[in-house]
């Protein structure tokens, strides 16, 4: 099961970092330092993921907060909390 837990956060980084590909550099606005919460269709530039902490009820069926540390191709450290769904296998 980790490994689909780990498929699923590599997965979810390389989505974020499409979105901060694919956003208009003159129209996007970078996240600020301290943490932003994702919202759908938010462009995010990311080089570099640092950490990812789960959300904390993530043995349970329920919808969490995760958290993610990452670089953007500026150099600077960015966070940005998200939801994430629990592992719902042990049911």
């Amino acid at each position: 099961m980790n490994l689909k837990r780990s498929i699923a956060l590599l997965a979810l980084s390389a989505t974020f970092a499409s979105f901060g590909a694919l956003a208009d550099q003159a129209v996007s606005q970078p996240v600020a330092n301290s943490s932003a919460n994702y919202e759908y269709g938010m462009p995010l530039d990311v080089a570099k993921v640092i950490s990812i902490t789960p959300a904390s009820n993530i043995a349970d069926c329920q919808i969490g907060t995760a958290h993610m540390v990452y670089v953007d191709h500026q150099g600077q450290t960015r966070e940005v909390n998200y939801r994430e769904m629990g592992n719902c296998s042990q049911m």
